[in-house]
């Protein structure tokens, strides 16, 4: 039988939650909140109850129980990332902050229990419990700022003792990382503990270590050098947060940081699609949405580092978008993807980077560092090398076409690019050229939600879900000769081709297309919006037919205007 609540019962429990909240709230005021605890270095998982309730989640995996003894060596996705965020402890700063604004005491007991567990655990010298995790440089530089915090509210000799060894090995040069983000990292973690505890000498190794380090990581065009354009969005959050350090230490912030702070988001804004995601170029997943930067007049831009972005126009989300990539050789979280192009149109991705998987050392997390995860062409017989840098040696940049030449030996013998972006009527065209003697190969990567409708004489047409269509043709050159014996591939798993990440430790089939080797150079070209257009050539004259209208170019050589 259901018992009714009667309205002095109601009252009854009214008063007490209301009693409860207002208890909550006084328990809170009195508890200084304070800018070492608070900010958004916080996760947004797992929560503080989740925490409470012995239950971790990390990177979207599901959730993990550790329990109230926690065993610092669980590795349960056998996964390096999950693992350096366990070690990072900034979920048990999580709990910190929280106790901060809730007041709840028993936040801050546990927080404390943590700590004081990971530090009894993982001796840095080693131990039978600790992790092989524990005193790797990343997870000591995130897990020091979480410590600070702590300490903002306890005082032991446990907790002081372990800072001073955060100290001695962020400030040993054998484990910095100059010029990454990595050592932003190190130096906000060593600014911290040395302003927390008046060590001057650790707060300045931090300011002129981070100096240096800004001008290796950010050119003075705003362009992030590690390669991977959504890292440019983490360190422009992170100098953020080192700034306020610097200033909040009483210290003066240097001109070169603050300045090439606020070149990054030209940088990030320019390495944005139309449709709000950040192209995914390097260690960059086709997910990430930079919000809340401004964008700069130009539409098309050249950083000498390695990339071109062009665009038709800002805020329109039909506008036309492409990538190129060239500059030094690969590095820190780059991809062997030079000479690599992407294509967004007509408010669509059409050709795109394979992108990131993680960073799992496996087959797949390989292969989608490799050429054959990029669009770009190969010398059919040559080895590659790898790290090879490309030169960008021509570009032409008007308002309605743009056109490039790159090239460089990364088979050991000259390839060029040539690649001109039509707008208006939306067609990209690459020139694709090798030595007499030698053979070229490319590859092209259509986006996931395309499908393969027809492969024939040349020509690639691909369709989404209602039905737009895009097509690719390809000739040979000087002749105009279709190329036959295009290959469509999707989901192959050995050797890995036709897949994209879409996201973390996700894949999904896609298209790719082959082409076979040819002694000539390969002239390709995507038209989006249309299946039927119409290439003809007349000399050097290509002339095409789109749905918009009529467009035609000019091949001589290796150059495409």
């Amino acid at each position: 039988m259901r018992r009714r609540t009667t309205p002095l019962i109601l009252s009854f429990i009214l008063l007490v939650a209301c009693g409860a909240a207002v208890g909550t709230a006084e328990a809170a005021d009195k508890v200084k909140r304070t800018a070492e605890c608070q900010g958004d270095w916080l996760p947004a998982t797992p929560t503080a109850p989740d925490i409470m309730n012995g239950e971790l989640e990390f990177l979207d995996l599901a959730p993990v129980k550790v329990g109230k003894d926690v065993n610092w060596r669980t590795d349960p996705y056998r996964n390096r990332s999950w693992s350096m965020v366990f070690h990072s402890l900034r979920w048990m700063g999580r709990l910190v902050a929280d106790y901060e604004t809730t007041g709840q005491a028993a936040y801050l007991t546990r927080a404390t229990e943590i700590a004081k567990d990971w530090v009894a655990d993982n001796p840095r010298r080693g131990g039978a419990k600790a992790s092989p995790y524990a005193w790797q440089e990343h997870p000591i530089a995130l897990r020091a700022p979480a410590l600070v915090c702590l300490s903002k509210h306890v005082s032991a000799s446990w907790l002081t003792g372990s800072l001073a060894e955060h100290a001695k090995m962020l400030s040993d040069p054998r484990l910095y990382e100059k010029g990454h983000n990595h050592g932003i990292d190190q130096d906000i973690a060593l600014l911290g503990i040395g302003c927390r505890y008046g060590n001057s000498s650790w707060a300045g190794l931090a300011v002129k270590r981070l100096t240096e380090t800004v001008k290796l990581d950010v050119d003075s065009q705003g362009a992030l050098r590690e390669q991977a354009p959504r890292y440019a969005i983490y360190v422009h959050q992170r100098l953020k947060v080192a700034m306020d350090g610097i200033t909040a230490c009483g210290r003066k912030v240097p001109g070169e940081i603050a300045r090439r702070w606020e070149s990054l988001e030209d940088f990030i804004s320019h390495s944005t699609q139309p449709n709000g995601f950040m192209v995914p170029i390097g260690d960059g997943g086709a997910d990430v949405r930079p919000v809340g930067y401004d964008h700069p007049k130009k539409t098309v831009r050249v950083f000498g580092n390695g990339y071109v972005y062009g665009r038709t126009a800002w805020d329109k989300p039909e506008s036309a978008f492409y990538s190129i990539r060239f500059g030094p050789g690969q590095k820190y979280h780059g991809h062997e993807d030079h000479l690599g192009v992407t294509y967004y149109a007509q408010g669509r991705d059409v050709l795109v980077d394979v992108g990131f998987h993680s960073y799992e050392n496996n087959g797949y997390r390989r292969w989608t560092m490799s050429p054959e995860a990029h669009n770009t062409p190969s010398v059919v017989g040559a080895g590659f090398r790898n790290r090879t840098a490309t030169a960008l040696s021509r570009s032409s940049i008007g308002e309605s076409r743009q056109s490039y030449r790159l090239t460089d030996r990364a088979y050991g013998v000259p390839r060029t690019r040539s690649v001109l972006v039509n707008h208006e009527e939306d067609v990209m065209a690459v020139l694709d050229t090798v030595p007499k003697g030698s053979r070229v190969r490319n590859l092209w990567h259509f986006a996931p939600d395309l499908s393969t409708v027809s492969n024939s004489g040349g020509r690639v047409v691909v369709k989404d879900k209602v039905g737009w269509k895009a097509t690719l043709v390809q000739v040979a050159m000087p002749s105009c000769k279709p190329v036959s014996g295009l290959k469509v591939v999707r989901g192959q798993q050995s050797p890995y081709q036709g897949w994209v990440s879409p996201a973390y430790l996700q894949k999904q089939a896609a298209p790719a297309v082959v082409s076979p080797a040819s002694p000539d150079s390969l002239l390709t070209v995507v038209v989006p919006g249309t299946d039927k257009p119409s290439l003809s050539c007349t000399g050097g004259k290509v002339s095409l037919e789109t749905s918009k209208g009529s467009v035609s170019f000019r091949v001589s050589g290796s150059d495409l205007s």
